[in-house]
């Protein structure tokens, strides 16, 4: 598979998360870990900036959250979702499924 291909089945994987949260610090060390290994689309909401207020209202007692969703002909899929506590390997599994999903 060509590089430009396999970043174009990566996945999307979303973090939400809040400063001063310790679960949210492990969260994202697990997901960079992962990254660090194998290409996918990553990328953080911090859930307090007032312009994210759209996903305060949803995970405001949830945090961390990943979102993990595949590129289907262009448009995204619904995410599929970790809360709280997760391992590499649950996230690999799902990017996994997600770049699998086409």
């Amino acid at each position: 598979m060509f590089p430009t291909t396999r970043l174009f089945q990566a996945a999307r994987v979303t973090l939400f998360t809040r400063v001063g949260c310790g679960l949210c610090d492990t969260a994202k060390h697990t997901v960079t870990q992962l990254h660090k290994r194998r290409p996918f689309d990553y990328s953080e909401v911090d859930i307090m900036v007032p312009g994210n207020k759209e996903w305060k209202d949803v995970y405001e007692f949830d945090v961390p959250v990943l979102h993990v969703q595949s590129h289907n002909t262009g448009a995204l899929s619904d995410p599929k979702k970790l809360f709280h506590r997760w391992t590499e390997q649950e996230v690999e599994s799902l990017v996994d499924s997600a770049e699998n999903a086409h």
